[in-house]
């Protein structure tokens, strides 16, 4: 089943599924796909950088759980509330985000395209170190490839992404997306 193109509806879709992996999570310690991280650290990097991005951005202070260390189950719901809960208001389609890197941008469309997305990306994350399904939408995995591919220098340059890790020419959309993001698919905790 394809995502939503609309940021609300889809960030709905992203985050709730999210949302079931974190609750599914049994062990908060277990090691994660990204080195040097345990599966709390997943939720905490996404309750943690996106607030000071949309307060410096665009002036807004999301509401905040407790912190990850403490409950990332509710870390994360909170949070993901406060963020639907932005996105559903609306008159946020007229606001903007502004960033010295990125201009000026609607702001559900900022959402979408450098929240929504790490969300989706980060799902797999979790998955993976707490042993759930790790399967995403194959489509949104091609249309991300698709949209950093042509970026890729810059995606490097950022830090924000490890060293791409080669995978077989014809492999699927989801485990191309994941080695071009610095991910090993086949990564097992």
């Amino acid at each position: 089943m394809a995502l939503s193109e609309i940021p609300a509806d889809r960030h709905r879709e992203v985050a709730g599924l999210f949302t079931e992996r974190v609750r599914g999570a049994r062990d908060w310690d277990a090691p994660a796909p990204v080195p040097g991280w345990a599966a709390r650290d997943v939720v905490r990097h996404l309750v943690e950088w996106f607030p000071s991005f949309l307060s410096a951005g665009a002036g807004i202070d999301l509401a905040r759980g407790p912190s990850a260390d403490v409950d990332p189950v509710a870390a994360w719901q909170i949070h993901a509330d406060a963020v639907q809960a932005l996105l559903e208001d609306p008159e946020t389609p007229d606001r903007k985000l502004t960033n010295p890197h990125l201009g000026s941008l609607p702001l559900d469309t900022a959402i979408d395209q450098f929240y929504t997305s790490d969300i989706f990306m980060h799902t797999w994350d979790l998955s993976r170190a707490t042993g759930q399904d790790d399967r995403l939408d194959p489509d949104f995995c091609a249309q991300l490839l698709a949209g950093m591919e042509p970026m890729e220098e810059v995606i490097r340059n950022s830090g924000q992404y490890g060293p791409r890790v080669e995978v077989p020419t014809d492999a699927d959309a989801q485990t191309k997306m994941l080695g071009f993001i610095g991910r090993d698919p086949f990564w097992k905790a």
